[in-house]
């Protein structure tokens, strides 16, 4: 068997998974109770050790994950596996190469492993994957196709990892005076976690996952399937099928939604069936739609066009670093691009990148300056590589307005 290093790349689909690959590689996306980057890591038992996507996220930088790299700059003292970002494997997928081999989930090529001394597959190919010759392998997986696909599988992921993680932990017990826990899925507690009476963990529908240092305060309802990142705390409210990043603060009603990290929902409100990506903070009473009063499809924003998704719940998709003001109503399949401030009401339901309301550009001095400071509150320096990326993002969304 070959020993390989894995490589993430983001397709053309992938790149266009808009708002939150304006910001960061697709593989940096917070599905089920991991980033698909960690999930792959464990899968193929191999670490990461870059992103290949576009050019102008070179110098993301966030802990613990590896950075977006040159593809001319790999070095091939090694074989690689490039694996797509949007693909999805089995937790019991057996990977033994022998050769070059390209991979496919179902009828579609994931990916290559290449052996020590040959090339990398070139920016075409990454974008536009398909078979280069050498052997093949099909592995049981899914590719997902569109953002709000990591939303509606969400649920289902949560119950395929919890199922295959929770022999990581010694002990799932949740046994604190005056906290009641109903159904037979497991709530699973890791280290450190504190939970306050008045507490009421339902996992009649799937398992509850309670990452380290998680803190649950009194008049909270989990349903399961769950996960809560670690350091989260949950401020008391209805929580439903949901992932919450690290170090998240949320409050109010949650159902089937995916919190990607270092974001806040501190205050009463409603967030159902969204994706908010990292250091976005919501002012109370923020509120999004996911159901039209007519009972059909929602129609979404893409950098290709407007799309049908086919679904009849579909909330918000918020790119890291928005914030909106108190009382802001988010309509059914409203896109905030990253770096928006968002006031007035209800905005359109498409808003690009570095909005300052509806109709103005966020100066790109004054976004800076709060990004800084949202991030020293939590402890995160905002540090040069990190500056650099977000002004060709900036530059980048002005392109897209």
């Amino acid at each position: 068997m070959i020993d390989f290093d894995l490589v993430l790349f983001d397709d053309a689909t992938a790149r266009s998974w808009m708002p939150f690959t304006l910001t960061r590689p697709a593989g940096e996306l917070l599905f089920g109770a991991l980033r698909t980057r960690e999930r792959a890591e464990r899968i193929v038992d191999a670490a990461c050790i870059g992103h290949v996507t576009h050019s102008d996220l070179i110098g993301f930088d966030e802990p613990a994950a590896p950075p977006v790299i040159n593809l001319s700059a790999l070095p091939i003292s090694r074989a690689r596996l490039f694996l797509s970002s949007r693909a999805i494997l089995d937790w019991d997928v057996d990977l033994d190469f022998e050769d070059s081999t390209t991979l496919f989930v179902g009828d579609q090529v994931v990916g290559w492993l290449v052996v020590e001394g040959a090339p990398a597959p070139d920016e075409a190919m990454l974008l536009n994957p398909h078979e280069n010759g050498g052997d093949t392998l099909t592995v049981p997986g899914k590719v997902l196709e569109y953002p709000w696909d990591l939303i509606h599988q969400n649920g289902e992921q949560i119950l395929d990892d919890v199922a295959y993680l929770i022999d990581e932990v010694y002990s799932h017990d949740v046994e604190d005076d005056g906290v009641f826990v109903i159904g037979d899925h497991p709530v699973v507690r890791k280290a450190d976690v504190i939970i306050e009476p008045g507490v009421v963990f339902d996992a009649t529908e799937g398992p509850i996952w309670l990452d380290d240092g998680v803190t649950v305060r009194a008049f909270s309802r989990i349903a399961g399937p769950m996960y809560v990142g670690r350091n989260t705390t949950l401020l008391g409210g209805p929580y439903a099928a949901s992932s919450i990043g690290p170090n998240c603060k949320v409050h109010g009603e949650l159902e089937e939604s995916i919190i990607l990290g270092y974001s806040n929902k501190a205050h009463d409100g409603f967030l159902g069936h969204a994706y908010l990506g990292m250091w976005v903070n919501l002012g109370a009473m923020t509120t999004n739609s996911d159901l039209k009063n007519n009972y059909s499809n929602i129609r979404m924003w893409t950098p290709r066009g407007e799309v049908d998704t086919r679904q009849m719940k579909l909330g918000a998709l918020v790119g890291d670093h928005v914030k909106t003001a108190i009382g802001t109503s988010l309509n059914t399949g409203t896109v905030i691009g990253a770096g928006s401030n968002v006031f007035g009401g209800m905005p359109p339901k498409y808003l690009p990148p570095f909005s300052w309301g509806a109709d103005a550009e966020y100066a790109f001095d004054k976004f800076m300056e709060c990004a800084s400071v949202a991030m020293q509150r939590r402890g995160v320096p905002l540090n040069a590589s990190q500056r650099d990326m977000l002004a060709r993002a900036w530059q980048r969304g002005r392109e897209r307005q």
